[in-house]
């Protein structure tokens, strides 16, 4: 166990998108939780298993950046103590423009942070006030001048894409703006809209059009066409890199690698047996309580058998350009992957290319991966 995720899930406001767990941010309740994420990196240290040198760790929400640096330096610190941190680790710190000021991005990079994922998601004020967004475009431009003045040279930047009343003209010109900024990786998302936010209760109200499935193909085709044209290798469902600059940390969920997770909402995969998944309650006060009597806030959640791990090796492995390892996962399970999935190869043949011992989902496909690997379970 190498890789290692923060779940930090403070925001100044809910975006309207949005179905993470989060809460509004509270200087009082931040320093508690910092404090409480210190003891669950106490508790799980304990664990012989667990002490190999980090090479990943993700600071996610919510928004990490309303972190202080001495709160990230702490929680950094406490990871090399119990831990360790390879020579060569990633550090990836999600960033929200508007969210710091000063030299707060240079104080961070100190502190070990080596990667930024910035929370973009738009080029359009309008669009970001819509969202719910506390940021403008302005903002947004400077964030990642100032991360590239504090000497970070791997930056991620998020685009979201198919928003209300968004057309592919629009969103040609906010790809123009971000190739622009020249990010090593870019992530794309396209708006769905989720139970229990607020876009849902306006769609319910007839107050948002949302985009149908015709744009929303022309647009996401759109995109891999453009980010691919810049030079970007479109290596993973919603993911561009620069060579060189895929994300290590999300990587090893693709490959169903293990990776330990902290804090209220966080999940954790183990890949002892057939892999375990565990889960925190995204509860706070339940998080606190079960930690102040020593108890380890995580539960079990999944325990996969063979054919389940078999299944989720399978599909995940297709949202990336890598695809499966052949003879790694005969290896693994005993099994061909074509003796495993006899339907599913004959479902998908003429869509699934082979090459040096892999097989892949092409890009092109990509836009049906849901629909594609349905076939599976």
């Amino acid at each position: 166990m190498n890789s290692l995720y923060f779940h930090i899930p403070f925001c100044r406001r809910r975006c309207r998108y949005c179905d993470f767990f989060s809460t509004t941010d509270d200087p009082v309740k931040r320093d508690i939780y910092v404090a409480l994420l210190c003891r669950h990196l106490e508790m799980i240290g304990r664990d012989a298993a667990l002490k190999n040198s980090l090479q990943t760790i993700y600071f996610g929400g919510g928004t990490p950046s309303l972190l202080t640096v001495e709160q990230l330096t702490l929680l950094l610190t406490k990871c090399r103590d119990r831990f360790g941190l390879a020579t060569f680790a990633e550090v990836t710190l999600e960033v929200n423009p508007g969210t710091f000021s000063g030299n707060y991005l240079q104080q961070v990079r100190k502190a070990g942070v080596n990667r930024l994922s910035i929370g973009i998601q738009s080029f359009a004020d309008q669009q970001l006030q819509q969202l719910g967004r506390c940021h403008n475009v302005d903002q947004a431009r400077t964030a990642v001048a100032d991360a590239r003045a504090a000497g970070f040279d791997n930056i991620s930047l998020d685009l979201m894409f198919a928003l209300p009343e968004q057309h592919s003209e629009g969103l040609s010109r906010e790809i123009e703006q971000l190739l622009q900024l020249e990010p090593e990786h870019i992530s794309v998302y396209g708006l769905t809209i989720e139970e229990g936010t607020e876009f849902k209760r306006w769609q319910q109200q007839g107050k948002l059009i949302v985009t149908d499935e015709d744009e929303y193909a022309r647009q996401y085709e759109l995109l891999r066409a453009r980010f691919t044209a810049a030079g970007y290798e479109h290596y993973e469902v919603s993911n561009f890199a620069r060579p060189g600059h895929r994300c290590q940390h999300n990587q090893r969920y693709w490959q169903r690698r293990g990776c330990l997770a902290v804090g209220a909402g966080a999940h954790s995969f183990v890949e002892s047996g057939y892999g375990e998944r565990w889960h925190v309650a995204a509860d706070l006060v339940r998080y606190r309580q079960l930690l102040a009597t020593g108890t380890d806030p995580a539960e079990l959640l999944e325990n996969f058998d063979r054919r389940g791990a078999m299944v989720e090796t399978a599909y995940l492995a297709l949202r990336t350009s890598d695809g499966i390892d052949l003879a790694a996962f005969e290896k693994r399970f005993g099994e061909s992957l074509p003796h495993a999935f006899p339907s599913v190869f004959a479902q998908l043949r003429g869509s699934l290319v082979y090459s040096d011992g892999r097989v892949a989902l092409p890009p092109q496909h990509w836009l049906i991966y849901d629909h594609l690997i349905a076939s599976f379970f």
